[in-house]
Order: C-alpha cells, then structure tokens, then sequence
C-alpha cells in the first residue's frame, strides 16, 4: 500500500492484488470538490507562445495537477489578439475548473482600459484563483550614461530637460508606465521610445541607442551581473529575493513606483467557490515545493500565492490604479 499525504488528507492507492470489493479509489478519503476535481482532465490555457515565463508557469502547474489528480493536464498555448484569443476560450469554458488561464498582469489590469473595445469585464467573466508568480521590474542604464543610483540620474535629467530617454516594450505596456511614474513622483522629464517588444528595446539600451528603460528582473538579470547594464533601482516595496542587493526607487526616495511583473490562475466565470479555494490550495503546494522555487528563482521569478478573493480584490485596485494613469496621460494603444 502507497500512502500520499496531499494538504490534509490521504489518498490509499491498492495494487492490482487488492482489486474487488474492498478496494479503495485514489481519491476515497478525498473531499467531495476533490472528487470531483478529480473526474476529468485538464486543459491549462497559456495565450502567448511557448518558451516564456506564462508557458513555464502553465507547465509546472499541468505537471502538479497531473500528480494530484492522477487525470491528464494538458498546456495549450493559444497567442493572438494580444492574449484576447485565449482569454476567450476560458471564458467560454465549462465553469468546473477544469479549464484553468495563466496570464499575465497586464491583460487583467491595464488592457481593459487601454484597449478600445476591450471584448471582456475580466471580474464578470472570471473566476479569480490565486496570483502565481511575481517579478520587480527594474530601472537600467545603459553604460554610456555613467550614472550609478536614482540621484544622479535625476541630477543628469534635470540638467539636459526633454535629452533622455527611456526604452519600453510598447505604449500602454506595464513598464511605459513605470517609467511615467517615475517622471511623474521624480519630477523629471524623460522623451519615450516605444518598441514592439522587450527584446528589441533591450537590445538598443545594451547598445546604447537610449539609454534606459524599465525592464522585467528576468530580462535583464543576466546582463546587470555581467556588467553590461547598470541597475539603477527595484519597481517594488522591498528588494528583490533573487538580486537582494539591488536598492529599491522607495529606499532612494522615489515613492509610489511601484510596479512589479506577475502571473494569475482564473477560470471561468461561475466556477463555484469551493473548487476556486481548492486549487488555490493546489497552486500553494505546487509552487512552494522547493526545487519549483529554485527553478522560479533561476528565473528571477518569487512565487506568491494568494486565496481567490484576495486576488480578485488586488486586479480591481491594480485596475483602478493604472486606469487613472492611462487617463491623465492619455496614453492609447497603437
């Protein structure tokens, strides 16, 4: 006989030998939600390609339902329509949780508003799960610049008003706004260089064709320990886990930057509350294993697990929040 402990309760799975009318099934001393989790396969929606930070979060995710539930968990990666095409098939999907969305902040907080005819009411037609994974953005400088904290950035910008510039993967991305926040609570003026991407826009910056930009911990980590960009300040309230000596913009003065990368779980709207709070449960046990965290870490990734009303409440305030920058600065999508 196997014992697996899972959370707080057993699963008793019998060999062949024991088959017949005493026999137990894998969930027998499971919840009825658990059950009922349990009596179909999976299908985990990433709506961007494979190879980035929401197809491996989708993954390990498929891969910890599979063992829980000893039911098949697949990945379909659906991009399009700037994440929309696979938003649409969650919200079309059976509400039993059993068609699951792993996204990124972006579509869930600032899209709504910076998208004319936005197809979705994301607290109407999802069911909020759990936040997965989060990521602080970072503010980097070229070498060229020859500035090493937030102070004598500011000084530069305000000697050379409307000279600099910041890089960033598009208009109304996440970290376009970062870097109006910053103008805005630093008192600086800096010009915007949108690109179609964080990878060409990284690209100028290393080369020093603009000489800073916003950017994800993941994407640039390599090249701050390697010497190639210098980071300047962490877009959170503490420092990062993964680059811990890196100072926040808030500990050299720079409040209200606040900006970090994260991931969601949802599912489609009506999914009952006890099987959201299950797989909240099951995401939790899943991401804090420790070899899942060592390789989210790799990643300059921290999980961050929430329950389902939590992080329904945290995208209606990050909405509210980015709404009213995207407003006073009339910022459009291309």
């Amino acid at each position: 006989m196997f014992t697996y402990i899972r959370g707080t309760w057993l699963v008793l799975m019998f060999s062949s030998m024991l088959a017949g009318a005493n026999a137990q099934s894998p969930i027998h001393a499971a919840s009825a939600v658990e059950k009922n989790l349990a009596s179909d396969k999976f299908t985990i929606v990433a709506p961007f390609p494979p190879g980035g930070p929401v197809d491996m979060l989708a993954r390990i995710l498929a891969e910890g339902l599979q063992k829980f539930y000893s039911q098949s968990a697949l990945v379909e990666n659906l991009p399009g329509a700037q994440g929309n095409l696979g938003m649409d098939k969650v919200k079309k999907a059976k509400p039993d949780g059993h068609t699951l969305l792993v996204i990124p902040a972006g579509n869930l907080t600032i899209n709504p508003t910076l998208m004319r005819n936005f197809p979705f009411q994301v607290d109407r037609d999802f069911a909020a799960i759990t936040m997965i994974a989060k990521a602080p953005n970072v503010l980097v400088a070229s070498t060229q610049v020859q500035v090493k904290n937030v102070k004598e950035l500011i000084d530069l910008a305000k000697s050379k008003p409307n000279t600099l510039s910041y890089a960033s993967p598009g208009i109304g991305s996440g970290l376009h706004l970062a870097g109006e926040l910053f103008k805005q609570q630093a008192g600086v003026d800096l010009l915007h260089v949108p690109y179609k991407g964080t990878a060409p826009a990284l690209n100028d910056v290393l080369g020093g064709t603009v000489p800073l930009m916003f950017s994800n911990l993941p994407a640039t980590l390599p090249h701050i320990r390697s010497g190639k960009l210098v980071a300047l300040g962490i877009t959170d309230v503490v420092r990062s886990g993964v680059a811990g000596d890196l100072p926040t913009l808030q500990e050299q003065g720079i409040k209200g930057v606040v900006v970090t990368s994260w991931y969601g779980l949802l599912s489609s709207a009506g999914t009952p509350s006890d099987i959201t709070s299950q797989l909240a449960k099951d995401a939790q046990l899943i991401f804090t294993q420790v070899h899942i965290k060592e390789q989210l870490r790799a990643q300059g990734l921290i999980e961050v697990l929430q329950k389902p009303d939590e992080f329904a409440s945290y995208i209606a305030q990050e909405t509210s929040t980015w709404a009213k920058i995207i407003r006073s600065k009339h910022i459009e999508a291309e």
